[in-house]
């Protein structure tokens, strides 16, 4: 179904931009890769979503914090005259305990929102041209998939600050959703543990590992979901398969929401 699509993925260096980009890629869609510095993991990304038969796959650096480097972003896929998916998946958090006040701070709340709840709506400002020509030329509505968490449902996750930004992404997906219908869907995804780098490099591989037990161990279908299992539902809600969609915080974790 996102056959002959123009999409763009942020943060799809890796992870679960990476693995978005890669099944979008089997379908034959038109891709924009983005990162702010893994710049040799986006190309490799870039690579074998061409092999896997992507129409076209261009890579643009740019950090969705700034509204310049969205533009940019958003820019390289002007060529293509619409979009018919932006997925905003970039994000960051500074991982501390949430009984440790003392070490998040004002600064660290600022960056971790900028990524994560400025970064898509700035992205979103900034493609909505694009989006609405896609909804035109397409007959139905665009689409827009917010990557969240959830953290911003239950303030669980690896700081306050991450769960609080992801909160109000949330909130925004709702906002944006009323604001943009009707030729802009916009739908968030709140996955639970995913099996990444992204605990490894934030706590180190021994205490990366305990986590995944400990969430192995308490989840009710006794798994780790993987990045590939959660592209799934996002490349869901960016393609027509949604077409009746939008408003949506749609939970993916495993039933930890289950667990208590």
């Amino acid at each position: 179904m996102s056959d002959g699509l123009n999409v763009i993925v942020t943060g799809s260096a890796s992870g679960l931009g990476a693995a978005t980009a890669k099944i979008l890629a089997k379908d034959g869609a038109r891709l924009v890769i983005n990162y702010a510095s893994s710049k040799d993991d986006a190309e490799k990304t870039a690579e074998e979503c061409r092999k896997l038969g992507a129409a076209e796959v261009i890579v643009v650096q740019g950090d969705v914090a700034k509204d310049e480097d969205c533009k940019r972003i958003v820019e390289a896929a002007a060529p293509w005259g619409k979009l018919d998916a932006l997925v905003n998946n970039a994000g960051t958090t500074k991982h501390v305990a949430h009984h440790l006040l003392d070490q998040l701070s004002a600064d660290d709340f600022q960056r971790i929102y900028a990524i994560n709840t400025v970064g898509p709506y700035q992205m979103v400002r900034a493609a909505r041209e694009l989006l609405v020509a896609g909804a035109k030329a397409a007959g139905r509505a665009s689409a827009v998939v917010n990557v969240s968490s959830v953290a911003g449902i239950s303030g669980i996750g690896s700081s306050i600050a991450y769960a609080a930004s992801k909160g109000a992404l949330n909130t925004m997906t709702l906002s944006l959703s009323r604001a943009l219908a009707p030729n802009i869907r916009v739908n968030a995804i709140c996955p639970g543990y995913i099996d990444t780098p992204w605990f490894t490099k934030g706590r180190g591989a021994e205490e990366a590992k305990q986590v995944r037990d400990m969430v192995v161990s308490r989840v009710p279908l006794k798994i780790a979901s993987t990045a590939e299992d959660i592209a799934e539902l996002v490349c869901f809600l960016a393609t027509p398969k949604s077409s009746s969609m939008t408003g949506e915080l749609v939970r993916m974790d495993a039933g930890m929401h289950l667990a208590g």
